[in-house]
């Protein structure tokens, strides 16, 4: 093939984001509400540490004759029993303590980023003496020996005193440091970079040290409010020097000239209230770091979570003649991960219809929405990921139609598994490893079935591990004694022990062979034949789908551009993306040929280009396909297409 033919031969890349929308994208989490008023707080105090003192003029030290003054437009923070101004002490002692606080939390991090780091990589006879140092400190009393050592000092200066409190306050870092140092270096990416000749401290620094920033920005936020807290302490106990001023040297000369029995509250208030403020905008930044390096922290739209969570609001009745094989309908859902003007747009207005005793199959890529659309339905979402908009109805026997989405938590919990259960990808994760499978089935009997006796639901737990091929004898094994085939049917057992109206399969055959896949398979169907049960299958093996769905919804980019019976989507698939993932597995019989699969790789969905998604990998894309979003539309009774090769064109609309 010649350089030209290659060259036409590959797609047009997808519009790339630009680095600086990636760089604010990243960083969004930072910008929360607590992030910033602890940042604007902790501003503030650093801002009066440097500059008060120069725009308040007034000696900490002067004295004058305003005696024990309360607050005034002369001395804001009133004045001390000799007529100092409590302002300037305030201002001055701001900087003294910001700094003893900075600085013991500087030289603690490090200490503790040496030892926790080194202990945990080097491991051996490195790792038991430092972990062993760190150990001894942990013993000690942190306060008791600040205290013996500032009080046997020559000297108790400030940074005397910044040193002390480093050197006690290191340990509790390290070990934990140390803990996920020896969990990280046990990791792929670790292993890989040893193996291209990475040098120790190259693979310490970049590539374990970045995947503990939230310990590393934790430990050093809470040593600061720590090594404040304790110069105060000393402080107030005359254990540092007193004659330099401090929000504790306040409280020090507050105390012992009972100010607190005279009634001047000015004195030991503000230099308290100061502590309190700086410990209150720490913890805010720390709390805004947790977030931004854990999604799933990220908590800033509960109101409208709540909001949704009211009591189920009862649909009005669909028209019989068009509802009464329906079991589950979702119309218009949309699912983003993270916020505006970021989110990742996972599932984007989709709607499905499942009826009763149906397979309903939904194949596409990895990243295509198939997971996300199955957490969705079951209301397991977890943050980042939220549900926008949209609704999704569930149809009991003989009643009217219910909102999943707006049922209430308690309602949640009775409709889960009761009428609509899942299996998930991985069996291992998903069985609790310390129970066995007996407790483990028991217990949703227990939360759905109180009135049940033990041995009722004994007797229920071997009737169901037999229906799905599990001998009786296995029900008291734990998971790790039970193969992987044998894993899986224990998680289909007990999504079934509840006869439930809808079963979502999430991939469950992922990690099988293919002749434990096959063997599951068969049960599962059989099992629907027999008890009655509707089927979700999702899965990326477009294949499997055609021979145990009845219908298929193919989903690319968030969005389902294809939907129709598995045969017909078999004989004639419509859409570019349908087709080539048809085509991406050989047949078993006709000649061998080359298979081509799909050029490209799937968009970001943060930033999807104008026209049809596909467009960038589609070998058969026209014009129009860069500006127009294609809608799901039927070509024939029961097929949908969401593609513009299929809809009415122009003639100066040709191919790209």
């Amino acid at each position: 093939m010649s350089a030209e033919a290659i060259a036409d031969a590959v797609p047009e890349p997808a519009a790339q984001p630009s680095p600086k929308a990636s760089t604010r994208s990243r960083f969004a989490g930072l910008r929360s509400a607590k992030t910033m008023t602890g940042l604007v707080m902790f501003g503030v105090f650093v801002l009066a540490g440097a500059f008060g003192p120069v725009f308040w003029r007034k000696d900490p030290s002067a004295l004058s004759n305003d005696i024990l003054q309360p607050p005034s437009s002369a001395h804001w923070f009133g004045t001390t029993q000799t007529g100092q101004d409590i302002l300037a002490q305030v201002l001055v002692g701001t900087r003294v303590s910001l700094l003893v606080g900075v600085t013991a939390a500087v030289l603690a991090t490090v200490l503790s980023l040496l030892v926790g780091l080194t202990a945990g990589y080097v491991g051996g006879l490195t790792d038991e003496l430092f972990s062993a140092l760190a150990n001894v400190f942990l013993v000690i009393p942190a306060l008791p020996l600040v205290v013996v050592l500032a009080g046997y000092l020559p000297t108790r200066g400030s940074l005397t005193v910044a040193v002390v409190i480093s050197l006690t306050g290191w340990s509790w870092g390290a070990r934990i440091l140390r803990a996920q140092t020896l969990s990280i270096r046990r990791r792929d990416f670790i292993e890989a970079a040893r193996a291209t000749g990475e040098r120790p401290i190259r693979i310490i620094l970049f590539e374990i040290l970045p995947n503990e920033f939230a310990i590393v920005a934790s430990s050093f936020l809470f040593t600061i409010v720590f090594a404040i807290l304790t110069q105060a302490g000393l402080a107030f106990l005359g254990l540092s020097d007193v004659t330099t001023w401090s929000w504790g040297g306040i409280l020090y000369w507050a105390q012992n000239n009972q100010a607190l029995q005279s009634g001047a509250w000015w004195w030991f208030v503000p230099p308290g209230l100061c502590i309190a403020l700086i410990g209150m905008a720490l913890a805010l930044i720390n709390f805004g770091i947790d977030e931004f390096v854990n999604p799933r922290l990220r908590v800033q739209k509960l109101a409208a979570k709540r909001a949704r969570q009211m009591p189920v609001t009862k649909s009005e009745p669909r028209p019989a003649s068009r509802r009464t094989d329906v079991v589950l309908e979702v119309t218009d859902l949309h699912v983003n991960y993270g916020e505006e003007p970021s989110a990742v747009k996972a599932v984007d207005g989709v709607d499905l219809v499942l009826r009763r005793g149906e397979v309903l199959g939904i194949a596409g890529e990895s990243g295509s929405g198939k997971s996300t659309l199955a957490y969705a339905i079951t209301r397991l979402l977890r943050p980042p990921g939220e549900v926008v908009s949209g609704s999704i109805h569930y149809w009991p026997r003989g009643e009217e139609p219910v909102d999943v989405l707006r049922m209430s938590p308690d309602e949640l919990r009775a409709f889960r598994w009761a009428e609509l259960a899942i299996v998930f990808q991985s069996a291992m994760n998903s069985l609790n490893p310390v129970l066995t499978l007996r407790v483990q089935m028991a217990d949703s009997l227990t939360a759905h079935r109180p009135g049940m006796s033990t041995q009722q639901r004994d007797a229920r737990v071997v009737e169901v591990m037999t229906m799905v091929g599990l001998p009786a004898d296995r029900a008291d094994a734990y998971p790790h004694e039970l193969s992987g085939g044998m894993r899986q049917r224990a998680l289909i057992a007990m999504a079934l022990v509840l006869e439930p109206d809808v079963l979502v399969l999430d991939e469950p055959t992922t990690a099988l062979d293919v002749v434990v896949q096959r063997q599951i398979l068969n049960q599962i169907m059989a099992l629907r034949e027999q008890l009655g049960f509707a089927v979700v299958f999702i899965t990326h093996d477009l294949s499997l789908l055609i021979e145990v769905a009845d219908r298929i919804a193919i989903m690319y980019a968030g969005r389902v551009i294809e939907t129709g019976s598995a045969s017909e989507l078999y004989r004639s698939p419509q859409h570019p993306y349908s087709d080539g993932l048809l085509h991406s597995f050989p047949h078993l019989h006709g000649p061998r040929k080359v298979l081509t699969g799909i050029p490209g790789t799937p968009p970001d969905l943060r930033f999807i280009a104008p026209g049809c998604p596909f467009q960038p990998r589609c070998s058969k894309a026209i014009a129009s396909c860069t500006t127009t979003m294609p809608l799901l539309l039927a070509t024939t009774k029961g097929h949908q297409v969401a593609c513009l090769l299929t809809q009415p064109r122009s003639d100066d609309d040709g191919q790209l």
